[in-house]
């Protein structure tokens, strides 16, 4: 079992910025792909960016390449997500998942671990 806890959360004003923690416990992260997935009100849960086992690939979302970054502090067992130049579209709650799956990360069926969620508030 992987426990995961998101923090970082908040409120924002539109062009700033906010790092996610997704602090882990039970197991080793770095053994597992970790990825960032968002929900905003009335819409469906969206990929992010995710992170391949041990310090591989990364991948991200269109709408924020460029902007978002994703990296792992294994000492810590801690992933984080970077937000630059958020903009009001980016408020959602955040979660982040931790998949054993080798394929595509993100398929948010493929992830076995979950947080609890926190929330990112943009304001334009």
């Amino acid at each position: 079992q992987v426990q995961l806890v998101e923090s970082g959360g908040g409120l924002v004003q539109a062009g700033g910025s906010l790092r996610l923690s997704c602090a882990a416990s039970g197991r080793t992260l770095g053994n597992y792909g970790t990825g960032w997935f968002r929900q905003a009100p009335g819409k469906e849960r969206e990929f992010v960016a995710a992170s391949r086992q041990n310090g591989g690939s990364t991948y991200y979302a269109d709408s924020v390449k460029g902007r978002f970054t994703i990296s792992r502090d294994n000492a810590k067992n801690t992933v984080y997500l970077q937000m630059n130049s958020l903009k009001h579209e980016d408020t959602a709650v955040y979660y982040c998942a931790a998949s054993n799956w080798l394929g595509d990360l993100q398929r948010a069926n493929k992830y076995i671990y979950w947080g609890q969620g926190t929330q990112v508030t943009v304001s334009s």
